[in-house]
């Protein structure tokens, strides 16, 4: 009985990083119509990509998460059946993510932290985001690209597991570079930033 009535407690937080009912990103009303990442919005929102944070909101601002980032993924590829459970201590089976996770796992697009812990709800930075996206492209049978990293002023500051991932989301331009030349890979990702992401990587010239 305890269980049942935490439950819904549990899903109502667990909904506010990203699992939504879908809704018209027109009806969104942090989405300005002049907004650089408008377009993007409306098209993830209308594929049933990337839902909102309430049914008017999207939060654009909002830092991605882990488990924000398999659930898109996996959505766009079509939104698979596991063949197991997440085994994670910490995905239960009712998360909004639990499946992509599970899927992720398989896939090898993300593993867990090395303590039995997936981690679903931190935040995810863009190079780690660039390793998500290259794992997927290696996994959807896309053409990797080779972006030149050293064009930017802030290369050193990528971490060697992330080079290769950085190369292709910048070379497939999945990741731009800031206007001060910089590529910020220790910078958190936004809601904004995966909105057009997602966008690129839905449009076959890019994919």
């Amino acid at each position: 009985m305890i269980k049942r009535i935490l439950r819904p407690c549990l899903l109502a937080l667990a909904l506010t990083v990203g699992a939504v009912l879908p809704v018209s990103a027109a009806a969104f009303s942090d989405v300005p119509s002049d907004a650089w990442y408008a377009q993007a919005v409306n098209t993830v929102a209308d594929a049933g990509i990337m839902n909102g944070t309430t049914s008017a909101s999207f939060s654009p601002d909002e830092q991605v998460t882990r488990g924000m980032v398999m659930a898109v993924l996996w959505r766009l590829a079509g939104s698979p059946d596991p063949a197991a459970p997440a085994a994670f201590s910490d995905v239960e089976d009712w998360y909004y993510y639990a499946d992509a996770v599970a899927w992720a796992q398989e896939t090898g697009i993300a593993s867990g932290l090395g303590d039995g812990t997936f981690g679903g709800g931190s935040i995810v930075t863009r190079e780690q985001l660039s390793v998500f996206l290259y794992r997927y492209s290696q996994q959807a049978g896309h053409e990797l690209a080779n972006g030149v990293l050293d064009l930017y002023n802030d290369v050193d500051s990528v971490h060697d597991w992330a080079l290769d991932g950085m190369a292709h989301a910048v070379g497939a331009g999945l990741i731009t570079g800031t206007d001060a030349g910089s590529l910020e890979p220790a910078g958190p990702a936004t809601r904004a930033q995966l909105a057009v992401i997602l966008q690129r990587l839905m449009t076959p010239a890019v994919g």
